[in-house]
């Protein structure tokens, strides 16, 4: 790009920059030294390749969505959170808001995420020990009350029966008299990464599609805030992969989930913008930067080029991180903080739009209010202490950081092109890419790539050749046992009575009669949600 080219990028970025809101804060050094919003290449110079960085705010967003970067609004910081009972949870929740937290995300435990009810014979031993328990809408009252849905965003890591669930918390939502047009937050609803990764499913991943498909028309139509997808990188990288595997798997993931809502005959303008997305941020600080700077240049000409979008929000990658629980250790767990704190930071450097920093206790059991206080206060100190809100893609140039971000994508190319392959050369009812994931997850293409990725790092960890402080390097420790979190049993026989309790105590006709209605939809084509609703209305037998 020559010198002319990049001067005329400048002034348009200077004039998106000026008509922006920007935060009432210093922006200075903590010496007091004055620095731009952004830094380019010299005046008056060129730079080969130019376009392929840009400005930020602009295509191809590889320096982040907004021209004031963090100027303008800092990321959310959104703690993942859940344990025990809804009434446990709802406590935890009051407490990240009450110290600062910008937004909540529910963790599920695994009966919930599995669709069990608290009460099945498989769910024995596992309520409310991974994540809360929520069985039906009256447990999301409990978990959100004397919070105000309208006015909080809400996060919910959860995909096999997560429009259900969604349902629920749009009852409790509506049970406290909030307006649900003006509902913010998201939904994860992935269900590729559940096959490919993570393995909580009911079902095939074809009927899996139809519920999804069925949100994204009703989120488009009432909901237009919420985001009914979050595609999930996470736990991809947490299964083993490399970062240019998650980076590919994940936004693979998020063109199956585009090509599904043009199939249905929705405008890619329209729903494009409530997809999110969820990457991991580990530990080799400049890998993850490249990792997310590349994944936003790929969305956006993804989306443009292949998918024809024409908005510009259609063409953002928005996403939240969470640091990587794989790299936590139960040795030395203290040496976790710094470990999080790293990622953060790269997360942040990255360009993230909200972000979950792990406690140091949580490889050994769910954070304790004291470590989960740290985990917040970590980011806390990154945004209010270090300037890395100051300027917008602060490494942006950098050739280190530029030839990663190119290689990365390149890496990533090469698998899309590999996972269309897979699809074979007949057309698929949704798309190219949908054929190619769901062949990829039927052959195991998906977990072998992952399993040979893991093995090959656990071989490098045993030889010696990757280290980890107090694992296989620098063991010795002056350091005593933590204090865990440990979760009664009585959380579980406490739920299961209540749960007796709201079963016995409902209308059994109208809920039949409810079930009944959903079970007719769904032989239909018509969009399931709103029988859902009703249903789970009828839990309570006061609809």
């Amino acid at each position: 790009m020559n010198a002319d080219e990049i001067a005329a990028g400048r002034a348009r970025w200077q004039a998106r920059y000026d008509a922006a809101r920007k935060r009432d804060a210093d922006f200075t050094t903590l010496s007091g030294m004055t620095v731009d919003p952004v830094y380019g290449p010299p005046e008056g110079t060129g730079y080969p390749g130019f376009e392929r960085i840009g400005w930020p705010g602009e295509y191809p967003y590889t320096r982040g969505l907004y021209p004031t970067g963090y100027r303008g609004r800092t990321w959310t910081i959104r703690q993942f959170a859940g344990f025990g009972n809804a009434h446990q949870t709802n406590e935890r929740y009051k407490m990240i808001l009450g110290a600062g937290g910008g937004g909540l995300s529910v963790a599920f435990d695994m009966p919930t995420l599995m669709g069990r009810d608290s009460d099945d014979p498989q769910a024995l031993g596992e309520v409310g020990h991974c994540g809360v328990a929520v069985d039906s809408a009256a447990d999301m009252e409990v978990l959100f009350d004397g919070i105000d849905l309208a006015a909080v965003t809400t996060s919910m890591t959860i995909s096999g029966p997560a429009v259900p669930v969604f349902c629920m918390y749009l009852v409790a939502a509506e049970r406290q008299g909030a307006d649900l047009s003006r509902l913010d937050g998201t939904l994860q609803t992935d269900i590729f990464k559940e096959y490919i990764a993570q393995k909580e499913w009911l079902f095939e991943p074809e009927p899996h599609l139809r519920l999804i498909g069925d949100l994204m028309e009703y989120c488009a139509r009432e909901i237009p805030r919420y985001k009914p997808l979050s595609v999930s990188g996470y736990h991809i990288r947490e299964a083993g992969s490399t970062a240019a595997q998650e980076l590919a798997y994940t936004l693979a993931d998020g063109f199956g989930y585009v090509e599904l809502g043009l199939s249905r005959g929705l405008d890619v303008n329209v729903f494009a913008p409530g997809l999110s997305f969820f990457f991991d941020s580990h530990l080799d600080f400049f890998e993850e930067i490249a990792k997310f700077r590349a994944a936003r240049r790929i969305w956006a000409r993804w989306l443009r080029e292949v998918y024809g979008a024409t908005s510009e929000k259609a063409l953002w990658l928005r996403f939240h991180t969470q640091t990587a629980g794989v790299s936590l250790t139960a040795q030395q767990p203290v040496n976790n903080v710094v470990r999080t704190a790293v990622e953060a930071l790269a997360a942040v450097l990255g360009g993230t739009n909200s972000l979950h920093t792990n406690a140091l206790d949580e490889t050994l059991a769910l954070p304790t209010d004291e470590s989960a206080e740290i985990a917040l206060r970590t980011q806390q100190v990154l945004m209010e202490e270090t300037g890395v809100t100051n300027v917008a893609d602060p490494l942006g140039g950098s050739w280190y950081v530029e030839a990663l971000t190119d290689k990365i994508e390149a890496e990533a190319e090469e698998i899309f092109a590999r996972i269309r392959q897979l699809g074979g050369e007949g057309p698929h009812q949704i798309g190219p890419m949908t054929s190619g994931i769901l062949r990829g997850i039927e052959d195991g293409w998906f977990t072998g790539q992952i399993a040979e990725s893991a093995f090959v790092y656990q071989q490098a960890l045993e030889k010696g050749e990757k280290k980890i402080v107090g694992v296989n390097c620098h063991t010795g420790t002056v350091a005593k046992e933590l204090e865990i979190l440990r979760i009664s049993h009585e959380v579980e026989l406490e739920q299961r009575r209540m749960l007796a309790q709201r079963k016995a105590g409902r209308d059994e006709a109208a809920v039949r009669a409810a079930v009944g209605r959903m079970v007719e939809v769904s032989r239909t084509g018509e969009n399931m949600i709103p029988a859902m609703l009703d249903a789970v209305r009828a839990e309570h037998g006061r609809d």
